[in-house]
């Protein structure tokens, strides 16, 4: 009698309903996070192609200027150094919406696992027990808000290292050919 003290009970139907809930609320989450985690990235690759585009522009007319000499490669210098600074805020902005995205998504997922091993658990301890008159079960089931281990964060930043890397390596590209078109 000590023992069904310590473990209150509630009706089977309460506890497959309660679960069932939480496994649909986690799963919509996910989609949902996955749609804008999607919408997020078509919008940065929108912001690449704009750049990439701007990055041709300046390139071309350097190349087809014959009024441009070196004394003025101060002008496209600058001129992609502001074109770099936006594009990296916008980048970083991005980023840091993708990257929460992903955290909520992967934190849904991992309750929606834990919920939906719960539910497995129950609906066999309820088959086993079907002639015993199981009913009730303990109330063992609650599901905490999941999150996942610290080594998760690593990802992100792999992901942030290896944009700016690559923006660092096209704003010297382009400072340097500017210099060499203008210059030699």
């Amino acid at each position: 009698m000590a023992d069904y003290e310590h473990h209150p009970t509630v009706p089977k139907e309460t506890a497959l309903q309660a679960l069932n809930t939480i496994i649909q609320l986690h799963f919509e989450k996910t989609l949902e996070k996955k749609r804008a985690v999607d919408l997020q990235k078509k919008e940065l690759w929108k912001f690449f192609h704009l750049f990439f585009l701007f990055l041709g522009l300046v390139f071309s007319a350097q190349v087809q200027s014959s009024r441009l000499q070196c004394r003025h490669c101060w002008v496209p210098i600058v001129l992609l150094s502001l074109a770099h600074l936006i594009f990296y805020v916008s980048v970083a902005q991005t980023l840091r919406c993708i990257n929460g995205l992903k955290y909520q998504r992967r934190c849904h997922k991992l309750t929606l696992g834990l919920a939906t091993e719960r539910l497995r658990q129950i609906k066999m301890m309820s088959s086993s027990n079907d002639g015993l008159g199981g009913d009730e079960i303990a109330e063992d089931f609650e599901i905490h808000y999941q999150e996942p281990p610290e080594s998760y964060f690593g990802k992100f930043k792999r992901s942030w290292a290896l944009h700016f890397g690559f923006l660092i390596l096209t704003y010297g590209f382009m400072v340097s050919s500017s210099v060499v078109l203008l210059c030699f």
